[in-house]
C-alpha cells in the first residue's frame, strides 16, 4: 500500500486522484484514522496488528469514524467490533452527511467540501454510471392519496402498505438537502434539515439508531411523514422489484437530490437510476382552469401549461404528485401495461 492513506481510500472510491474528495476525507477523519480504515475491512484485533496502532486507539478511532459515517460495522450494530470502509460514493456521501448531529452553519466546511466535489467530479460521475446500470437502481412509487381509491392496485404500489411492511422504522435529514440548504442553495419545496424526511428500515433504522444520526419513529409517525411529502411534492422512492422490504426511501425533489441534480446537469435521464410507476398521469380538460400548479410540481419536467395543462406520458413516472396538488381535482393517474 502507498504512504498516502488518504490517497489510498479516495482509489477505493472509484476517483483516483480526485484532491476534492480526498480534502473531504481529510476534513473528516485524522491521518491515523486514514491508516486504519486503509486497512479495513477487519475487527479491532486485526486492525491494531496491520497498522501497529494500539488497540484501544483503533477502537475509539473506530468508533469515532462509524460516528462521522465514514466506516460501517459488519454484523450486530450494538456490539461493533468488525468494520469496513464506504462501500462506494454513494455510501460516503449519504452516511457523512444525513445525520442530525450536524449543524448547516457549524458545519458548513463539510457541506462546501463536498458540494464541491458534487458539482465537479461526482454528478458526472454518476450520470456515466447510470448508462451502464443493467437495470435501475429503484422505482417510483406514487403518492398514496392519488392511488387510493383505484381498483386493482398493488401493496408495493401503496407506500402506506410498504411502510406496514416494515420491522422497525427511522428518520434522518436528507444528505442532499442538508447540503444544499447549507451552501445556501435552498430547496424550493422544503425545510430541510428542520424536517427529516429520508425513512430507513430494517437494517438501515438500526444503523441510524446506533449511530445517533436519525430517529427511530413508529408506524403512525411515519405514515404523517408520507402525507406532508406528497403535500410538499416530494416523490417516494421504493424497490425496483417491488418487493416490500426496503432498506432506505429517499423522498426526492429536483432540486436537490444527487441522482436528480446529476442527471439534469450532464445530460443524464433520470430512467437509468428510478424506473416509472406503471401509472401515467391524465387531464380531464373540462376541470382544468391552466393555473400551473400541476408544473410547478412535476419533478419529472413532464407538463406544460398554457391555456391548460398538457402531459408528455413519455416525461410521466407516475409519481401522482400533479393528482395530489390539483385543488379543481382536474389530473388523474391512469393505469399502463408498458410500465
Amino acid at each position: 500500500m502507498s504512504g498516502d492513506h488518504y490517497e489510498n481510500l479516495v482509489t477505493k472510491l472509484g476517483f483516483p486522484g480526485s484532491d476534492r474528495l480526498k480534502a473531504v476525507l481529510e476534513h473528516l477523519i485524522t491521518p491515523e484514522q486514514a491508516l486504519i480504515a486503509d486497512n479495513l475491512p477487519g475487527d479491532v484485533a486485526e486492525a491494531a496488528e496491520n497498522t501497529g496502532v494500539d488497540q484501544d486507539k483503533v477502537k475509539e478511532s473506530l468508533e469515532d469514524m462509524f460516528d462521522k459515517g465514514v466506516v460501517f460495522p459488519r454484523g450486530s450494530m450494538e456490539e461493533r467490533n468488525y468494520y469496513r470502509f464506504a462501500r462506494d460514493i454513494i455510501q460516503l456521501h449519504d452516511a457523512t452527511q444525513a445525520s442530525g448531529k450536524l449543524d448547516p452553519v457549524e458545519d458548513k466546511k463539510l457541506y462546501e467540501l463536498w458540494h464541491d466535489f458534487c458539482r465537479r467530479e461526482m454528478y458526472p460521475f454518476i450520470s456515466v454510471f447510470a448508462q451502464n446500470l443493467p437495470q435501475p437502481m429503484g422505482k417510483v412509487v406514487p403518492a398514496y392519496k392519488a392511488i387510493k381509491d383505484l381498483p386493482g392496485v398493488q401493496p408495493w404500489e401503496n407506500f402506506s402498505e410498504i411502510l406496514k411492511a416494515q420491522e422497525r422504522i427511522a428518520v434522518v435529514p436528507c444528505s442532499c438537502r442538508s447540503r444544499t440548504t447549507a451552501v445556501g442553495e435552498n430547496c424550493n419545496y422544503v425545510n430541510e434539515p428542520k424536517d427529516w424526511k429520508c425513512l430507513q428500515f430494517g437494517r438501515g433504522a438500526e444503523y441510524v439508531i446506533a449511530r445517533g444520526s436519525g430517529r427511530e419513529i413508529s408506524l403512525q409517525e411515519a405514515l404523517e411523514i408520507a402525507d406532508r411529502v406528497e403535500e410538499e411534492g416530494l416523490v417516494h422512492i421504493g424497490n425496483y422489484d417491488d418487493s416490500m422490504k426496503l432498506n432506505t426511501s429517499c423522498q426526492c425533489c429536483q432540486d436537490c437530490c444527487e441522482i436528480f441534480v446529476a442527471m439534469s446537469q450532464n445530460e443524464g435521464n433520470i430512467g437509468d437510476v428510478y424506473a416509472p410507476s406503471r401509472f401515467t398521469a391524465v387531464i380531464t380538460e373540462d376541470e382544468c382552469d391552466g393555473c400551473g400548479i400541476c408544473e410547478d410540481y412535476c419533478q419529472f419536467n413532464a407538463i406544460e401549461v398554457n391555456d391548460q395543462a398538457a402531459i408528455n406520458p413519455e416525461s410521466c413516472f407516475g409519481c401522482g404528485i400533479c393528482v395530489v396538488k390539483c385543488a379543481n381535482e382536474a389530473v388523474k393517474l391512469k393505469p399502463q401495461n408498458n410500465h
